[in-house]
This record gives structure tokens, C-alpha cells and sequence, in this order.
């Protein structure tokens, strides 16, 4: 545990070359060549080399430890019980450990969870979005994962808090050092309620390429991901790219096409991922066997209840004025005796009328009609 935690110290995420050298070779054997400072390992350049075993004599891994458990951080390794195995999927650039902040079991909570991501710039609508669907999500059981970023990881993880669901924060820096700062009250809740994960050692600070690598994490980790607002460029769709090539589920939450964050989402849907509404229909995907989302269908009008023949009088009857019941058998294609039986029994329901000897719809039905929903 000593030499990974080294290397996590060393090494920066994702470093495949690293993840093979270790593969190969073993975490003991690579902390010790980069403590001695030695030949290079294969697959370096002699400047690189030199720089990493620049930043190992500056590493204590005591030291780390210590703060760690300081600020109440644990060290959870592959291979031991808390060690969420589908992270092995990563192959060379899986992490060296992570360092996690929190009390529940990182492998059981990773075991039921969504990651629900998106823009940082979001829209009051994907705001509103990313928190239904978290709190739709932890209501139902499942750990809502995201990476505590403004905009869209912010609301999904307030919407699973405020439902009294699990929540999980992956960062780009030490889990010590909460980022953005502006967040530091949300990630010390989430860290009190929840979890918070991250590859850094304590103290370290974030940068563009952690932030990038980071999202692997957060694909690799969860059962499936849900982009909520992304423009063309976002990091939300690096997190649905690596999503798909570890064979994850991969949803998108459609927007306005005349909208810029949109237009990532769409992009993503028009390829393998599956549009989603709601947290159910979430859940029909990533969940287990039985676990549907309900038949959507729209409201169910009173003439839904006719039966077929008399719906197709009622359609043969002009939406002003009266008719004859001939006219209205000619028009519903059936007997004139079909059309009058029918009629009466319309009549009786309140859908038409008798005038002389034409037939009219009534008022209220005149309505439905004038307001778009046709009495067939």
C-alpha cells in the first residue's frame, strides 16, 4: 500500500506506461527503480524519466497517510474488500488506489450507481433536469455519481441530497482540498452523507488534463451515464465517450435544437446512446431484470371508452350543424339501421342530439372538438 500510495504521489492519473510498468513488473518494484533514480524504465524518454524521479525524492507516503487520516481519508487499494472491481475494465490506466472521504463501502455503493453529468454552464432547464432526475434516481434506491463541478453535477448532486439519497463526488484534486471552492459546503455535505473519491493525494490541486482524466473514473465506476446539457466541446461527453468503450450504458436528456448545449447531447443520441426522460426509464436501462418504467401514454378520454362503431358514427357527424342519419352512415361507411342504433346510443351517453330529423353534436362535444381533442 506504501509504494502505491508513493506513486499516486509520483505518477500523474491515467498514465498507461506507469499501469504497464506496474502490471509487469509489480507497484513494489516501480516505486523502488523511481526512489533510486536509476536507468530508465521502457517506454519513457530520459527527460521525462528524470522528471518523475524528480517529484519521488520530494514523495513521503507516511506523510500522506498521516493527513489523510487526519481529515478523516482512507486509502482503498485494488485487491482489498472496499475495491470497486469493474475499475479493473480501465486495463492499464485503471488507478493506482483512490482516496476516499465518506463512511459507506465505495464497492457497494459503485455496485448500484448512475453518473449524471453535463455542462458547467447549464440552463435553469438542465439544472432543473439533473436534479429530478437524481432525486428520481436515489429515491429509487441507486447512488448518483458526478464529479461536484458547477452547473449540472452541482444540481445532481443537491437533488439526490435533498431526496435523502446517496451521492458520490469524484475530484480532480485531493478529496482534502475541496474544488470548486464555491462548492466547498456542498462537497462537505456530500463527503458527511455520502462519498467523495478522487486519485490525488491530499493537497494536491486540479488541471485541465486531471479533470479530463478524472471522467474515466466516473465512467468506469458506474453502471451507466446520463449527460444532461453539453455543447460539442464538453467534458461531459468524454465522460459518455468512455462510457460506450467500456461498454456502459450511455443516455442523453434532449434540449431545444436551437440550443448550444444541446448539441452535444443530440450528437451522442444520434449515435449509440438512449434517450431518457426520467429516472425511470433510467433505471429500465442500467437496472436489474423487472425493474420497467411505466407505458406512457397520454390522458384517457371519455370516447376512448366507445366501441369501435359507435366512435366511427360519431366521427361521420360534421363537427357544426345536424345531419341526417343517412348522411352519417354514408360517411362512417356503414348501414343506415347500424347508424340510427348508434346514434340513439350516443345520445344516451350525452354525445349527440336529435334535431327534427337531422343529428347534431351536443355543446360540450362541439367543444372538445374546437379544442383539438376529437370525439374519435
Amino acid at each position: 500500500m506504501l509504494a502505491r500510495v508513493f506513486l499516486t504521489r509520483v505518477v500523474e492519473p491515467g498514465d498507461e506506461t506507469c499501469g504497464r510498468w506496474v502490471r509487469e513488473r509489480g507497484v513494489g518494484e516501480v516505486a523502488r527503480r523511481l526512489r533510486e533514480g536509476g536507468p530508465a524504465l521502457p517506454g519513457v524518454s530520459g527527460k521525462r524519466w528524470a522528471g518523475l524521479c524528480a517529484r519521488a525524492s520530494g514523495a513521503d507516503p507516511r506523510r500522506d497517510l498521516a493527513v489523510a487520516r487526519a481529515c478523516g481519508v482512507r486509502f482503498v487499494a485494488p485487491g482489498t474488500t472496499e475495491w470497486p472491481a469493474q475499475l479493473d475494465d480501465l486495463g492499464d490506466a485503471r488507478p493506482l488506489g483512490l482516496w476516499v472521504r465518506g463512511g459507506p463501502s465505495l464497492r457497494m455503493w459503485a455496485l448500484r450507481s448512475v453518473a449524471v453529468v453535463g455542462a458547467r454552464a447549464c440552463t435553469e432547464y438542465g439544472a432543473h433536469m439533473a436534479a429530478t432526475l437524481a432525486a428520481g434516481l436515489a429515491e429509487r434506491g441507486w447512488v448518483v455519481v458526478s464529479g461536484g463541478a458547477y452547473g449540472i453535477d452541482g444540481a445532481a448532486h443537491r437533488g439526490a441530497l435533498g431526496a435523502g439519497g446517496a451521492t458520490a463526488a469524484v475530484l480532480a484534486c485531493g478529496v482534502d482540498r475541496p474544488y470548486p471552492p464555491g462548492h466547498a459546503g456542498l462537497i462537505h455535505r456530500i463527503a458527511e452523507q455520502g462519498l467523495v473519491v478522487g486519485e490525488l493525494p491530499p493537497g494536491d490541486h486540479p488541471t485541465p488534463s486531471r479533470f479530463i482524466m478524472r471522467n474515466r473514473v466516473i465512467a468506469a465506476l458506474t453502471r451507466g451515464t446520463v449527460v444532461v446539457e453539453a455543447a460539442y466541446r464538453s467534458g461531459a461527453l468524454v465522460t459518455a465517450r468512455a462510457a460506450q468503450r467500456l461498454g456502459r450504458h450511455t443516455m442523453g436528456v434532449p434540449g431545444p435544437a436551437t440550443s448550444a448545449l444541446s448539441a452535444g447531447v443530440h450528437e451522442l443520441l444520434r449515435g449509440d446512446a438512449v434517450l431518457v426522460g426520467d429516472a425511470a426509464e433510467i433505471v429500465e436501462l442500467v437496472g436489474d431484470m423487472g425493474e420497467l418504467s411505466p407505458e406512457r401514454r397520454g390522458p384517457v378520454l371519455p370516447t376512448d371508452l366507445l366501441e369501435p362503431g359507435a366512435r366511427q358514427v360519431l366521427a361521420g357527424l360534421p363537427a357544426r350543424g345536424a345531419a341526417t342519419a343517412g348522411e352519417v352512415a354514408r360517411r362512417a361507411q356503414t348501414s343506415q339501421d347500424d347508424a340510427v342504433a348508434r346514434l340513439y346510443e350516443l345520445r344516451a351517453l350525452g354525445y349527440v342530439e336529435r334535431h327534427g330529423d337531422g343529428w347534431k353534436l351536443t355543446r360540450q362535444t362541439m367543444i372538445s372538438v374546437r379544442g383539438g381533442r376529437s370525439p374519435c
